[in-house]
């Protein structure tokens, strides 16, 4: 079971899953307006409930039974959002009643398992009064609660979080061989090269609606070096439906990065550079992962392409330009190894171990090379630096007035501290911590 679960928030379109979603994540993401259908598709947003933390879910308005139009799509979205989640919030109106779209949902969610139900809209009712008629749902007894005004909200994440363990440390053997995640879009060869790193055809694709599926993971060993790879490929769709094989699933990327310390971001030559590949590459930056992209096709693109693919490498995933980037082959296996060396060097970085001295020593050359602004009336001083933690690496700095440091001069010293430590693949966190002044309050 993962430290970090993810939780759906489903139900008919207008009763607030969008509020309840802003309320868990404390942000404005989810676009709040009552008008039925506003939220389309899946927004994604880190929570925290005391010391657990949880990725929430919010899902558009969810009408089983509209046979047509964008709430088909909607409804599609929702689907995917409850198979694949640790658990499920089904929000249903207080003030409305039961009606038959919740039943229709209701009877699809008792298959699934952790699913909780959550009366919203219940401020300044009986909370028993406000809840008695959706028992007939059939869900367990369910949880009056304002996402507006925040009632009831904290006891509905304290029986949701329950059966999750709290997160720990990491464990020791976490940095003893890379766990590297390939994520991507369908069709863009995941399982291919899965398959063509092991040497094997080891990933099979299986779908059974109603299940929770968790990204594959598969051992092996290369070049007398032990990986696990973390693929995410594994979902389908049912042929029957007569759309295409693979949906992209961004849930299982998350997932995916979550459990790994590398990421191969495998990009389509092909096609370009699209948005959902955008949003992938910044959850990677965003949870600290070393990463390597690769551009697959690269056999099959025409010169424009490639020269179209170069341009938006540049443009579109320019935030990630301390990742190295390979054009590989998948298919024929061309590619592979100096991608798997650049694996290798991300995951060293990610993992490296820094002294002080060696930090300090570092800081100081870059202070001499470019000393920081004035800031008012004197220069912040950097004194020493130290290393605060791995995966990736976080490099702590203590001084004076370090809080004026602009983050010009922040990029500055990070790109030293790379140049200097040979990190790359890898982002890197600095901090600052300015000491107390003994002189403040006194004349």
């Amino acid at each position: 079971m993962r430290a970090t679960p993810f939780i759906a928030i489903v139900g008919r379109p207008n009763v607030g899953k969008s509020t309840l979603f802003n309320r868990l994540t404390r942000s404005r993401d989810a676009i709040v307006h009552d008008v039925p259908g506003v939220t389309r598709d899946r927004h994604y947003g880190e929570g925290r409930h005391g010391s657990r933390a949880f990725v929430a879910i919010d899902t558009g308005g969810f009408e089983p039974r509209s046979p047509q139009g964008v709430f088909v799509e909607m409804a599609r979205q929702a689907e995917q959002a409850m198979a694949e989640a640790d658990a499920i919030v089904f929000v249903v109106d207080g003030r409305a009643g039961v009606t038959p779209g919740d039943r229709a949902i209701a009877e699809r969610l008792r298959r699934l398992k952790n699913v909780h139900l959550a009366v919203n809209k219940t401020e300044g009712m009986q909370s028993d009064i406000a809840v008695a008629e959706f028992h007939e749902l059939g869900l367990g007894q369910p949880a009056a609660i304002s996402g507006a005004h925040g009632e009831g909200v904290r006891e509905l994440m304290d029986v949701v979080l329950e059966p999750f363990p709290e997160a720990d440390e990491e464990p020791d053997e976490f940095d003893k061989h890379p766990r590297v995640a390939i994520v991507g879009r369908p069709n863009v060869g995941k399982s291919t090269l899965v398959n063509a790193l092991v040497g094997e055809e080891r990933v099979v694709a299986f779908d059974q609606p109603g299940t929770t599926r968790d990204p594959i993971e598969v051992p092996f060993e290369r070049a007398g070096r032990r990986y696990t790879l973390i693929d995410t490929a594994g979902l389908r769709r049912r042929g029957k439906t007569g759309e295409p094989v693979e949906y992209f699933s961004i849930v299982k990327a998350l997932q995916a990065i979550e459990a790994a310390n590398v990421a191969i971001l495998l990009l389509d030559a092909s096609t370009g550079i699209t948005e959902q590949d955008a949003h992938v590459a910044g959850y990677v930056l965003e949870r600290g992962r070393a990463v390597v992209l690769a551009v697959n096709k690269w056999d099959a693109a025409d010169k424009e392409a490639r020269e179209r693919m170069k341009t938006e490498l540049a443009w579109k995933l320019g935030f990630l330009n301390f990742a190295e980037t390979h054009f590989v082959s998948a298919k024929e296996g061309k590619g592979l190894a100096p991608l798997m060396r650049s694996v290798d060097a991300a995951h060293g970085a990610a993992m490296a171990r820094l002294s002080t001295p060696k930090l300090t020593r570092a800081m100081i050359a870059a202070v001499a090379r470019q000393q920081p602004p004035i800031a008012g009336r004197f220069r912040p001083k950097l004194r020493y630096a130290h290393q605060g933690g791995v995966n990736p690496p976080r490099i702590i700095i203590h001084g004076n007035s370090l809080d004026r440091l602009p983050d010009s001069y922040k990029r500055y010293l990070e790109g030293y501290f790379r140049d200097a430590f040979k990190l790359s693949g890898t982002p890197m966190r600095i901090e600052f911590r300015t000491g107390r002044n003994p002189y403040a309050g006194k004349r």
